[in-house]
């Protein structure tokens, strides 16, 4: 007999989409998406399998520095007005240790989809206070940005590139049980 589903919601208020990003070689800008959402599909509480689908608002990145988000939304970087959020929908979720789990699945940015393996570590359920079920999540990966289209770069007097390539993401993740 098969398992019942189960759906899971992020909850955006216990959550955190951050990247960060090499600047001029020697340092580090973090950012983060602060409109998003997703869901997983689960047979039962068993992770193993799971389907998941996510997109962030690309107008709602934060860097910290105004100008540079405005930049970072131009058609230099993301190109909001065209491409207005990136999506990732998983192709599998499997279990690689005890909470351990790799998911791939694929990542569009700015109309450019492209495979993204990304490490999931399950922190467990409990009920909060008020009879919700939630689940915790850390999951990391790296994305190269220039495989979706985010070429701009300027180099520097002594030859360096300004922005570095790859991209560092990391997700905190606090799933609500729907049904």
């Amino acid at each position: 007999m098969e398992t019942a589903k189960t759906t899971w919601a992020i909850d955006p208020m216990h959550s955190e989409i951050i990247f960060k990003v090499k600047h001029l070689v020697i340092s580090t800008v973090t950012g983060k998406f602060e409109k998003f959402e997703g869901s997983v599909l689960t047979n039962g509480d068993d992770w193993n399998g799971a389907e998941v689908e996510f997109s962030a608002d690309v107008n709602s990145i934060n860097t910290g520095v105004g100008d540079r988000d405005s930049h970072l939304k131009s058609a230099d970087f993301f190109d909001a007005e065209n491409h207005p959020k990136l999506t990732y929908k998983s192709t599998s979720f499997k279990k690689t240790d005890d909470d351990e789990f790799v998911m791939n699945g694929d990542m569009t940015i700015r109309g450019t989809t492209r495979p993204l393996e990304i490490k999931v570590s399950f922190g467990g359920i409990m009920v909060d206070p008020w009879g919700n079920t939630k689940a915790g999540f850390e999951l990391s990966g790296k994305i190269n940005r220039k495989e979706f289209g985010l070429h701009w770069n300027a180099v520097t007097e002594a030859g360096g590139m300004v922005v570095a390539d790859e991209v560092k993401l990391s997700l905190n993740v606090e799933l609500a049980k729907v049904k």
